[in-house]
């Protein structure tokens, strides 16, 4: 990895002028889109993606915008678990401090990452009267995580001090995918998240499955900035992968208010969040992949012989509902409140939700395995009527 100064057309991007964030709060290492017309609808990305003629990552979804009742779930979600949020930020921050020390610079993911990152740094501050830098850079499935942007903070940090950061674990295709891409390279692999269902690495706050608000919404919980773009055509090879910043949004933006709400949570979980990071400490933590096993078993039962259309856990499930073609939810009996969310959606996209017992996660959302236009319910047939009001509400 070199250490050189990062090439002069990778500039860094911050608030106001990129996300509703400050400044202090994030780094962005990418390179801004807005301008661009990359949105697709969901059904047509579904189609290019699963035909082979497009990856993901080259264009966005067409960004969700919730009805009224969605937006209540949201805040009923946030007013529920914002404690339990602020201990899982407090036992990771408290954890990292334990066994990487003070000296620490964050490099969340884009975009789940990155406002737990934002709340990480926060803990920081709070607990220990740390100034931390914060970056957010983009990892892609498949493509590996943005070269421009390790350049960069190689050149301004010392790698070793840098802790990747992500919201939480599906089945794990991240964490391989990072631990390939940083393989020979001066920076630890170890992924912190929140949540690790997927029990896939080393440091987290939790591993029940449960919802994080932030994984309830898209753009507008995340600092009005969209998922990551990587196409030939936009960005060169001394350029930081892309991404949008929907300002038009900004009277939908909660991000800060997300934030404000687990921080403010803080003094009330410190204790308990310092004494589970001792318990941490001393506990075995090896990940033993049991999600990635969960996710081959269910593909194989449900015949869809694609792990990547199996997507575990809340905030998985979330994902697809809000971004790609579901085909059914899986559901633990007695999951509970948790999936209210996803329940709403399911309901509003005509996709049954399945009621199973011994899943390892909340919930599962499998993507739609053999899709053709239209097909978005669970019979493979047109989109119900009922769809057309989440399809207003999406344009």
């Amino acid at each position: 990895m070199s250490t050189a100064s990062a090439p002069s057309a990778a500039r860094p991007l911050s608030g106001p002028g990129f996300s509703s964030y400050p400044a202090e709060e994030v780094t962005w290492l990418l390179k801004d889109l807005s301008d661009v017309e990359l949105e697709a609808p969901i059904e047509e990305r579904e189609e290019a993606v699963q035909s082979g003629g497009a990856h993901y990552a080259e264009s966005l979804p067409v960004e969700y915008q919730p009805s009224p009742e969605y937006q209540e779930l949201f805040r009923q979600a946030l007013a529920v678990s914002a404690g339990r949020v602020a201990l899982a930020v407090g036992t990771v921050a408290e954890t990292l401090v334990r066994e990487r020390g003070r000296d620490l610079v964050l490099a969340s993911l884009a975009r789940a990452g990155t406002p737990v990152g934002i709340l990480i740094r926060r803990w920081l501050a709070f607990a220990h009267g740390l100034d931390t830098r914060h970056y957010t850079l983009s990892i892609v499935r498949g493509r590996g995580i943005d070269q421009v942007a390790l350049r960069h903070l190689a050149a301004h940090h010392d790698p070793a001090a840098v802790v990747f950061v992500d919201g939480w674990t599906g089945k794990g295709a991240i964490t391989r995918e990072l631990a390939d891409a940083l393989a020979g390279t001066p920076f630890d692999p170890e992924l912190a998240v929140l949540a690790d269902p997927g029990r896939c690495v080393g440091t987290y706050g939790t591993r029940e499955d449960y919802l994080i608000p932030s994984a309830c919404l898209n753009s507008t919980v995340s600092g009005l900035v969209s998922r990551t773009v990587l196409r030939a055509d936009l960005i060169g090879p001394d350029e930081f992968h892309g991404a949008k910043f929907y300002r038009e949004l900004a009277g939908a933006d909660v991000s800060n208010a997300f934030l404000a709400t687990v921080a403010g949570h803080f003094t009330a979980v410190r204790a308990e969040a310092e004494a589970a990071a001792a318990g941490l400490s001393a506990t075995d933590r090896t990940p033993d992949w049991a999600g990635w096993a969960a996710v081959e078993r269910i593909s194989t039962e449900y015949g869809i012989d694609n792990v990547n259309l199996v997507k575990p856990g809340v905030g998985e499930t979330t994902r697809v509902m809000l971004r790609r073609v579901p085909w059914r939810v899986l559901a633990r009996r007695g999951a509970g409140a948790d999936l209210d969310h996803v329940r709403l959606l399911a309901d509003q996209r005509g996709v049954p939700v399945e009621e199973v017992d011994e899943l390892p996660y909340s919930c599962v959302g499998l993507i739609h395995p053999r899709y053709s236009r239209g097909a978005t319910g669970a019979d493979g047939t047109a989109v119900k009527a009922g769809c057309a009001s989440v399809d207003a509400e999406r344009a």
